[in-house]
């Protein structure tokens, strides 16, 4: 009886681990709802859900999260659709069938995994102004973005006050210096839906140096670095 018990507790842990292992996978996760997408971004332990339709821009919602055996929990560090979500844990029920995975009744799509250098969380630290490059202190307010599997998103926000500022993303390409952005949210203007902008972007000493022009036609040189929290 007693070894039939230890084999037990060791499946169900093992089941366990699996299914934490799972669900901590980074990768861009796709749902439809009708005319509404739902885009969810793992990466480098954190998560990001946007939702938007084809021409519109909805909301997003995300932060530094945790996985268990059957969910997920976000400490929520910017929401604009519900600023009060701001510092609270979410949790999440998850359930993964293999590529599939149904999360708060949701059907997620995991998209084809797509690997490129630039693959990660980044927070913007410098930035070119008047021929001159200015280091930004990492304090409450900072801007962020997630690039994996292919998507893109940046987010300016400031926790400590629950404060949003504006996001937009899409789909991106990285090949040979050229970084290449596909636009499928804009909260700050829909028509820019759609366009496309290429920009020559470096990695440095793990910095990522990126230059060219911005959807405004301003021309920009930043300096992303990694760990956005």
């Amino acid at each position: 009886m007693k070894r039939i018990l230890s084999i037990f507790v060791v499946i169900l842990l093992s089941t366990s681990l699996y299914a934490q292992e799972k669900l901590a996978t980074s990768g861009a996760y796709l749902a439809k709802d009708g005319q509404t997408n739902h885009l969810l971004l793992l990466i480098d332990g954190y998560a990001s859900f946007i939702k938007y339709e084809d021409n519109k821009y909805l909301s997003t919602w995300g932060g530094p999260y945790a996985a268990s055996a059957d969910g997920i929990t976000v400490k929520v560090e910017y929401s604009d659709a519900n600023p009060a979500e701001v510092g609270s844990d979410k949790k999440l029920k998850s359930k993964i069938n293999g590529q599939n995975a149904n999360i708060d009744g949701l059907d997620f799509k995991k998209q084809p995994a797509k690997k490129q250098g630039l693959d990660g969380l980044w927070r913007i630290t410098g930035r070119q102004q008047d021929n001159k490059m200015s280091s930004i202190a990492r304090g409450d307010r900072k801007t962020i973005k997630l690039l994996v599997d292919g998507y893109f998103q940046w987010i300016a926000i400031n926790p400590a006050e629950k404060g949003f500022y504006g996001t937009g993303g899409g789909k991106y390409s990285f090949n040979n210096k050229d970084y290449v952005e596909e636009i499928l949210f804009f909260s700050r203007d829909n028509s820019r839906v759609g366009a496309k902008l290429t920009f020559k972007g470096e990695v440095k000493n793990k910095d990522w140096h990126h230059s060219g022009l911005s959807s405004k036609g301003d021309p920009i040189y930043e300096v992303w670095s990694l760990d956005g929290r």
